[in-house]
C-alpha cells in the first residue's frame, strides 16, 4: 500500500513538473497572439508570410532546442494560423524533447549529439518545405477562405474589457489544467504498466522496429523521449535509425496541445501525426539500411 502511495506521489509530481515547465511558454506565445490579433495583426502575419519556403527552416532550428514549450508554443501559433503546416510540422520532427540532455550526460556517447541533430533538422526542413509546396500547388486555384484564423483562439476570451494579460493568463490557465489531466493519466498508466514492457515490444524485431519506435515516440510527455534514448544508450537494444524514428514524432506536449488548442480541426491535426509517422519510418528504415 505504501509503495503504491509513493508511485502516486512520483507520478503527481512528474506531472506537475513536465507542466510548469510549458507555462512560461504558453504564457509568452498567448501574450504574442493576443497582442498580434489587437495590435498589429497584419504587419506581424505579413512577416511570417515573407520567410516563404524558409518557415520549416526556422521551424526546425527552433524545434532542436530542447524545450518542449517551444513545440506547445508552435501548435497555438499554427492553431491561430500564423505558421503553415509545413513549418509546425518541421517543429515536431525536430524536438527531440529530452533525448538532448540524456545523451550529453552519457560522455561516451557525446559523438552522436550533432549526427542526431543534423539529420532532424535536414529531414524536418525537406518534409516542411515539401508538404507546404504541395499545399500550395494544390490550393493556387482555390479561393483563400479566412475560416481559419488567429481570432479563433480569441473567441469569448474577455480580452475587450480585462486586456491581453487577462486573455494570456486565461488561455494558459485552460491549456495548462488539459495538459496536466492528460499527462496525469499517461503516467498512471506508464507506470502500471511498465517501462520495461514497452522496450521488450520494441526489441522485438530490428526491421519494424523504427514502424514501433515512431509509435512510442506519439506518447504526449518526456516518457517516450526517455524511454527511446535509454534504450539506444543501452548498446545493441536498440538502433540509431529507430531511435531517430521514435524521436522524430517525439515532440514533447506539442501535440497534446495542438490537440487542444486547434480542436474545431481535427483533421488537419490527425493529418500532421500521419506526415510525422511516415516520415520518421521511413527515415529510421532508411538510416538502418545504409547507416
Amino acid at each position: 500500500m505504501i509503495s503504491i502511495i509513493n508511485t502516486l506521489i512520483n507520478v503527481i509530481m512528474d506531472a506537475v513538473k513536465d507542466t510548469l515547465l510549458m507555462i512560461p511558454f504558453l504564457f509568452g506565445v498567448y501574450i504574442l497572439i493576443e497582442y498580434m490579433e489587437h495590435a498589429s495583426s497584419d504587419k506581424i502575419e505579413k512577416a511570417f508570410e515573407k520567410l516563404g519556403p524558409l518557415g520549416p527552416l526556422g521551424g526546425a532550428v527552433i524545434g532542436s532546442v530542447p524545450q518542449c514549450g517551444i513545440s506547445a508554443a508552435a501548435a497555438n501559433l499554427y492553431s491561430g494560423k500564423v505558421i503553415s503546416l509545413g513549418t509546425i510540422i518541421a517543429v515536431f520532427f525536430a524536438t527531440s524533447d529530452e533525448a538532448i540532455p540524456m545523451i550529453i550526460a552519457n560522455p561516451g556517447k557525446i559523438s552522436i549529439l550533432w549526427k542526431l541533430i543534423v539529420i532532424k533538422i535536414v529531414i524536418a526542413v525537406l518534409v516542411g518545405i515539401l508538404v507546404d509546396l504541395i499545399i500550395k500547388f494544390f490550393s493556387k486555384n482555390k479561393p483563400t477562405s479566412s475560416e481559419n484564423h488567429l481570432h479563433e483562439l480569441c473567441e469569448n476570451c474577455g480580452c475587450d474589457e480585462h486586456g491581453i494579460l487577462y486573455s494570456a493568463f486565461k488561455h494558459t490557465l485552460n491549456i495548462t489544467l488539459f495538459v496536466f489531466i492528460i499527462t496525469l493519466i499517461l503516467n498512471i498508466a506508464i507506470s502500471f504498466v511498465g517501462e520495461s514492457t514497452i522496450a521488450k515490444i520494441m526489441m522485438s524485431n530490428n526491421f519494424f522496429q523504427p514502424f514501433i519506435s515512431a509509435l512510442v515516440g506519439f506518447i504526449p510527455n518526456c516518457a517516450s523521449s526517455v524511454i527511446i534514448t535509454q534504450l539506444y544508450l543501452e548498446d545493441g537494444i536498440l538502433s540509431f535509425g529507430s531511435a531517430v524514428a521514435g524521436l522524430s514524432t517525439s515532440a514533447g506536449l506539442g501535440l497534446l496541445v495542438l490537440f487542444k488548442a486547434n480542436k474545431k480541426h481535427m483533421k488537419q491535426n490527425f493529418l500532421i501525426c500521419g506526415i510525422l509517422y511516415v516520415s520518421a519510418v521511413m527515415t529510421g528504415v532508411l538510416i538502418n539500411a545504409f547507416g
